[in-house]
C-alpha cells in the first residue's frame, strides 16, 4: 500500500512545478491519419472468408490476410476480450502496446492503428469501425478498449492469493492457443504471447491512487469492434474469465460468454491501399 503521507517535504517552489502545463509526448501531426471512408466503402460486397467461436474462459487464432477485415463480436451476452496480433510470416513481429498507447492514447476506437513491435514499427491493422465509440470517458475516467493492461496472469494471480494456481488466465489461454497453432513447446510459445488490446474491456486509472480499474463492460450482444488488416496477420483472441470485469477477473464464478471472430474478403482493397511497409530507420544506431 502507498504511504498516507508522502515521506519528504514539498520544496517552496512546489506549487510551480504542480502548474506546469503537460506536452505531448508524440505529437502525432505528422503521422498521417487514415481516411476511413474509402475502408468502409470496401466493404461493399464483401465474403467472409472464416468464422472463428471462441469459447468462454478459453483463446483460438485465427489468419487474417493483408488487405481483409475481420470484426470481433459479442455474441450471447457481456464479455470482454484479450488481442494479440502477429505477423503472419514472423511472429518476431508483434503488437506493440505501448507505443500504440503513446500515439494514440490510453483507448482506441475508429481511425486507430494497432503498430507492431522495434524494430519494424509499421501498422499492423486500423480499426475502422467500434460500436462503443458513443461511450467516450465517463466520470470516472473509465473508457473502452484499453492498451493500458497488459492481460490476466496466473502468475500475478499465484503472487496475489498466496500461491493459487489458475489456467484460465488469459496469457494461458493465449499460450495455449498459439501452441496448438504453431506446433510450439508451451515454453516456446509463452514467450511469444504479449500485451494487449483488451477489447469491450471499460478501465481507466483511480484519481487518488492512479491505480488501474475496470468496471463491467457497456457491451452488449450484437456489438463488434472491426480492424482492417495491413499486413498479413496471425490473431489471437481470448474471451476473458473475468466476463464483464464487473467484478472479477480470472474467476470461474464470472459469468463468461463466448467472442466470435469473422473475417471478410472485399471484392478490392480500399482505393490506394498498399500494404505497411517496415519502418524506414536504417538501424545503424549512430554507428
Amino acid at each position: 500500500m502507498k504511504p498516507d503521507l508522502p515521506a519528504h517535504a514539498a520544496p517552496p517552489d512546489a506549487a510551480l512545478s504542480k502548474a506546469v502545463r503537460p506536452v505531448l509526448c508524440y505529437p502525432v501531426d505528422g503521422l498521417p491519419a487514415p481516411d476511413l471512408g474509402p475502408y468502409l466503402a470496401a466493404r461493399e460486397g464483401w465474403e467472409r472468408v472464416a468464422q472463428v467461436l471462441v469459447p468462454a474462459r478459453e483463446a483460438r487464432c485465427f489468419d487474417v490476410p493483408a488487405g481483409c477485415f475481420f470484426r470481433i463480436t459479442s455474441v450471447e451476452g457481456p464479455q470482454v476480450g484479450d488481442l494479440n496480433l502477429w505477423a503472419a510470416g514472423d511472429i518476431g513481429e508483434r503488437f506493440f502496446s505501448g507505443k500504440t498507447r503513446a500515439l494514440h492514447g490510453t483507448h482506441l476506437s475508429a481511425g486507430d492503428r494497432l503498430w507492431s513491435s522495434l524494430p519494424h514499427l509499421r501498422s499492423m491493422a486500423t480499426i475502422t469501425e467500434d460500436t462503443l465509440d458513443w461511450y467516450g470517458f465517463d466520470a470516472f475516467g473509465g473508457a473502452v478498449h484499453d492498451v493500458i493492461g497488459t492481460r490476466c496472469d496466473p502468475y500475478t494471480q499465484a503472487l496475489l492469493s498466496g500461491g493459487g494456481q489458475y489456467h484460465h488466465c488469459c496469457h494461458s489461454n493465449l499460450t495455449r492457443a498459439l501452441a496448438g497453432r504453431t506446433k510450439m513447446s508451451l515454453a516456446e510459445a509463452e514467450l511469444h504471447v504479449h500485451d494487449v488490446l483488451n477489447v469491450f474491456m471499460c478501465t481507466g486509472f483511480t484519481r487518488d491512487t492512479g491505480q488501474y480499474f475496470m468496471k463491467a463492460s457497456p457491451v452488449r450482444p450484437g456489438d463488434f469492434l472491426e480492424f482492417f488488416a495491413e499486413i498479413d496477420l496471425l490473431g489471437a483472441l481470448s474471451a476473458c474469465p473475468g466476463g464483464d470485469c464487473s467484478t472479477e477477473n480470472s474467476s470461474d464464478r464470472a459469468a463468461c460468454h463466448p467472442l466470435l471472430v469473422e473475417v471478410f474478403r472485399p471484392l478490392s482493397p480500399p482505393g490506394g491501399w498498399q500494404p505497411a511497409a517496415a519502418n524506414v530507420y536504417d538501424r545503424s544506431h549512430g554507428i
